[in-house]
């Protein structure tokens, strides 16, 4: 029927301009408004690849116009306070605004639910302390280690040069040096923006050995050593896997590849970059362990950990049979929750893969405790820190530090236009297209992320202080709630089963752990 009434309209508009421009000669340029929407309808109807156009002739552009700018339009006029994911707009200003160093207090209250199921909150007290700086701090490092690193409680978590531009890798590495705390490469090896701001850098080893790689794709000893001896290279990290694509390699879409990014990476240009899902130098429990030991002797005896995002229990515990039995031990161990973020995923993968992190983070933390592993690892709490609420949560469940990827980008000027995969980020931070790179002002930048950190960390220790303790060391999982179902509340200690120390050495082993570790292997994932 509307192809009918686009030929009527069409041949009625041509002839109507006709008549009308025998009479006013000067009125035959409507003619260049009237063909071109001629032509787009004749195309619609016989060669669209959409089926509405072909039924709905120039018109139904409109639609695809309105589905176009619909985020826009959600995002700006239609989500509330705390509608927009992943992260809601109440976050978002506050990150905002702790990293311009703004007003950041509330008025009126809180605008959250505080009787929804899920809501969480944690038990202040009547004899609040005063929490020293100090205590922002911890050492990395275990019995091996020749060169332990005095961490920041907070950093910043694996974002790759290729996922982000070189202003924004070279604005959150100035950032980390403003702020005294340490950067993650992600696994797109060591660009010259990571080392611009002369900041602490955490060097991360993913399963395509970008930068560190042969040219078949394997692991080069040799420009390994040349990257870990770099003074500012202060930790490794072993990635084994990640939150928002858990057993499935890093993506770079082709797009982004360009000569520069091909050249650190060792790969291709102008192509996808997918990186295996799987790592060859080792492919068992022990050969993990073995290669931690390698790469800490040929970097000097710097921190040597992995990350992961847990998801088959016996797996994990598999690498705690390995430690019991090797004697070898990681520096340290990043936990990465499935709500982790990622510049492009299958959904799939994004949605139905993966352990949450706090789940994940008490789990591993109770195994290592059960094992009587955990005084010597430090643990990394990475997915959705925001706050120092956050922080408090992560630390209480069994953390040592957090990571933070995404709250930085907001520091950097992040409006969360979801389109880190298509390289036409409005912000400059996550595209390799260098005009739109220029967006992002490093001078200025590089001060907001260390001033977002600095309020953050201030945050935490301010509740540590408020919650009547003197050390987030004294943070346990009693003192953090979650409202559940029943209209009740309920602990963390009563929500996650944690294990008492060397509990996984006994006969007797709790039954939420012990089918896990009965079929853990450490001769085997």
């Amino acid at each position: 029927m509307m192809r009918t009434v686009f030929y009527i309209v069409s041949v009625a508009a041509v002839v109507l301009v006709a008549l009308i421009g025998l009479a006013w000669p000067s009125f035959w340029w409507a003619l260049i408004i009237v063909v071109p929407f001629i032509l787009v309808g004749i195309y619609d109807i016989h060669w669209a690849t959409h089926n509405v156009l072909r039924n709905y002739p120039v018109i139904g552009h409109l639609r695809y116009g309105f589905e176009f700018i619909s985020p826009e339009i959600r995002q700006y006029f239609v989500e509330n306070n705390e509608d927009g994911k992943p992260f809601n707009r109440l976050q978002r200003e506050l990150i905002y605004a702790r990293a311009a160093g703004t007003v950041d207090t509330q008025p009126f209250g809180t605008q959250m639910d505080i009787m929804d199921v899920g809501f969480i909150r944690a038990s202040h007290s009547l004899s609040p302390k005063k929490v020293s700086q100090d205590e922002a701090r911890i050492t990395v490092g275990g019995p091996e280690c020749k060169q332990p690193y005095n961490a920041s409680r907070l950093n910043i978590s694996a974002m790759s040069f290729g996922a982000l531009s070189p202003t924004a890798v070279h604005a959150l590495n100035a950032g980390a040096k403003l702020g005294n705390f340490a950067h993650n490469t992600g696994e797109g090896g060591l660009s010259p923006y990571h080392l611009a701001g002369g900041g602490d850098i955490m060097f991360q080893i993913g399963t395509g050995y970008f930068g560190c790689r042969t040219l078949d794709g394997e692991f080069d000893e040799g420009k390994f050593i040349e990257i870990a001896n770099h003074d500012v290279v202060r930790m490794i990290e072993i990635k084994l896997s990640q939150g928002a694509k858990p057993a499935h390699g890093g993506v770079l879409p082709a797009a982004k590849v360009d000569e520069e990014i091909a050249r650190i990476r060792g790969v291709p240009m102008g192509k996808d970059v997918i990186s295996p899902p799987a790592h060859t130098t080792f492919s068992t429990p022990e050969g993990l362990l073995e290669w931690v030991t390698r790469l800490r002797e040929i970097s000097g005896g710097k921190p040597i950990g992995f990350k992961l995002c847990i998801g088959r229990r016996r797996e994990f515990m598999g690498i705690i049979k390995a430690m019991l039995k090797t004697k070898i031990l990681p520096d340290f161990i990043t936990i990465d929750g499935a709500e982790g973020g990622t510049g492009a995923a299958p959904p799939e993968f994004t949605d139905r893969l993966g352990i949450p992190v706090n789940e994940g983070l008490a789990f591993a933390h109770s195994c290592l405790v059960g094992a009587s592993l955990r005084n010597d690892i430090r643990l990394i709490a990475s997915g959705k820190v925001v706050t120092g609420f956050h922080m408090v949560e992560k630390i209480a469940l069994g953390a040592d530090m957090c990571n933070m990827a995404r709250p930085m980008l907001f520091a950097l000027g992040c409006i969360q236009a979801v389109r880190c995969n298509t390289n036409s980020c409005p912000t400059g931070i996550t595209t390799q297209d260098r005009r739109r790179a220029e967006a992002v002002d490093v001078d200025l930048r590089q001060k907001r992320v260390a001033q977002y950190h600095k309020a953050t960390v201030e945050s935490f220790l301010d509740l540590v202080g408020a919650m009547g303790l003197t050390s987030p060391t004294e943070l346990t999982p009693d003192l953090i709630y979650r409202r559940v179902a029943d209209e009740t509340e309920r602990p963390y200690d009563e929500i996650h089963e944690y294990l008492r120390p060397g509990a996984l050495l006994k006969d007797k082993i709790n039954p939420v752990y012990a089918p896990h570790w009965k079929k853990a292997s450490a001769e085997a994932f």
